[in-house]
């Protein structure tokens, strides 16, 4: 059963959610917060797997009150917001968000986006995910967000991104290169598995290796390297 936490300051948003979530036999929601205070203090109460937070809440908003949970290793952390804003996908991402979608995304996609990072995997919005990966790959796009308030500009380190991909990369052993494209080219591990002919546990063990040897956080930050070094287009 995964456990869900809902933190958004509008009942109506929660309400529907709960609605939403309660119908599937393997969720269910653990409880609800009116803003990130109260989201941090149920996480560390009810210990739920994934909270849906809100991005602006009076007092402590969505991207703090994640930072907290996940440093503390609380719960999981999908990002939900009405405003399609690069500086809220980039805080979050930063703040340790595992997820994040718009708040009118279709209810198939709310319940598979917390089976998904339920599971350990990253997902983004359809909506925003290529024009995030393009900002991440592009040559001066900067890997983290910005650390200052939304709006201000944050200092750009350049990255030169590879003329073309090549067939190995020192760090990662040649399964685990081909598992870094085939995540570049957006497959669940399910489908690397099946297309490799390995197990899923056999691609996640590949997954949580790459990453570590690459210095990356998630998926997210896998299709970024990828897109940069020229293992994808």
């Amino acid at each position: 059963m995964i456990r869900v936490l809902l933190a958004d300051d509008q009942k109506l948003v929660r309400t529907g959610f709960d609605m939403i979530l309660s119908l599937e036999d393997d969720i269910a929601v653990a409880g609800q917060a009116c803003d990130g205070a109260q989201a941090i203090e149920l996480a560390r109460s009810e210990h739920p797997d994934v909270i849906l937070m809100d991005v602006q809440m009076p007092g402590v908003d969505g991207i703090e009150a994640t930072r907290v949970i996940v440093d503390e290793h609380l719960a999981k952390v999908i990002m939900v917001t009405t405003f399609d804003r690069d500086d809220y996908v980039f805080e979050a991402l930063g703040a340790g968000a595992s997820g994040f979608i718009l708040k009118n995304a279709d209810p198939d996609e709310l319940v598979s986006a917390v089976r998904a990072v339920a599971r350990g995997d990253a997902l983004l919005s359809p909506q925003v995910t290529l024009r995030v990966i393009r900002a991440m790959a592009a040559p001066g796009a900067r890997t983290q967000p910005p650390a200052d308030a939304p709006g201000e500009p944050a200092p750009q380190a350049p990255l030169q991104r590879a003329a073309a991909g090549p067939a190995h990369i020192p760090e990662l052993t040649d399964r685990e290169t081909d598992v870094l494209r085939a995540i570049a080219r957006g497959l669940s591990n399910a489908e690397i598995a099946a297309e490799l002919f390995v197990s899923e546990a056999t691609v996640k063990t590949h997954v949580s290796n790459l990453l570590a040897k690459l210095g990356l956080r998630d998926r997210v930050q896998a299709v970024a390297w990828a897109f940069r070094h020229g293992l994808a287009e």
